[in-house]
């Protein structure tokens, strides 16, 4: 292979429109810009959203808050169930998962997953469970309290 028989694959140029050159072409008279108008006339232009003069879409809607997504996403630590088997503490809350750095310090909320096993028996306060991680922790002769 020599750099100058390279060539693009086929398909992956394809020739530009030739405008004007004959109803036979596709693109003759009108040149695929329909009949009259504004889009026909040279230097046709109008700003993006701009609709004719009638109120645009952007400004009819009312502007009322936002929330971030990103913002939200952070709230919610997870936990998993076999990190509260490593605990010194009696009763576990979030202050406990933070202050052993297994969730971080700006989580507002924290929820077990199961994900490992539970040896001994905790006492969860304030935290959330899913159904399998409630099982195990009743089932290692834990409570859960709200």
């Amino acid at each position: 292979m020599q750099l100058n028989t390279m060539k693009p694959g086929r398909g992956a140029k394809t020739a530009a429109k030739r405008l004007g050159r004959g109803g036979g072409s596709g693109l003759g008279k009108t040149s695929g810009k329909g009949h009259k108008g504004q889009t026909a006339r040279a230097g046709g232009y109008h700003k993006v959203g701009f609709e004719g003069g009638q109120m645009p879409i952007q400004r009819r809607l009312p502007k009322r808050g936002f929330r971030s997504a990103a913002k939200v996403a952070g709230h919610t630590a997870e936990v998993r169930l076999q990190e509260l088997g490593k605990l010194e503490e009696a009763v576990i809350d979030l202050a406990a998962l933070k202050k052993a750095n297994i969730v971080p310090a700006q989580a507002e909320q924290a929820k077990v997953y199961l994900s490992g096993t539970l040896e001994k028996a905790v006492t969860l306060r304030g935290i959330r469970l899913t159904k399998g991680a409630r099982e195990a922790v009743t089932k290692a002769g834990g409570k859960i309290e709200d």
